[in-house]
């Protein structure tokens, strides 16, 4: 992006923003950081949970076909409430999927894609910045020696 640098004047001004912009990367630096932990963490989270959910999907799957067989009894009680558990778990890993599972995953990629690119612009700005600020310490130098620009060291 382009930005209005020729309008800075002053090099107390390049200065400000300079310490304003180098802020604002250490706190993208540190968000980066942060989102790029959850994004793993996330990452195992997903795996975890899918793979327990599958694990209870055939549980169930098995239980069924054990109630239709097992006759009245404490047998057959015991497995329904084995299967009333189950169905429990199965909900929680379900909404444990939404929170912390592929999707979540993929949005958290998403945040980290973003951070990234706020960088790379406050990069950007910095470097403008810095050139802009260069020029125009060379300018003061040029223009308190006396010299005009064709003597100017920096040509």
């Amino acid at each position: 992006m382009s930005y209005s640098i020729k309008r800075i004047t002053q090099a107390a001004d390049c200065d400000v923003l300079l310490t304003w912009a180098a802020k604002e990367k250490a706190d993208l630096d540190f968000q980066m950081l942060s989102e790029g932990r959850l994004t793993n963490k996330f990452e195992t989270s997903s795996i975890e949970v899918q793979a327990i959910l599958q694990g209870v999907l055939a549980e169930l799957s098995a239980l069924d076909v054990v109630l239709v067989v097992l006759l009245e009894g404490p047998s057959k009680v015991d497995a329904a409430k084995k299967k009333v558990k189950l169905e429990y778990k199965k909900f929680l890993l379900e909404n444990r999927k939404e929170s912390y599972g592929l999707v979540a995953l993929l949005q958290k990629e998403l945040d980290v894609q973003r951070i990234e690119n706020e960088i790379e612009e406050v990069d950007g700005f910095i470097a403008t910045l810095t050139a802009h600020k260069s020029d125009f310490v060379g300018y003061l130098f040029v223009e308190k020696r006396g010299l005009s620009w064709l003597d100017s060291p920096f040509l």
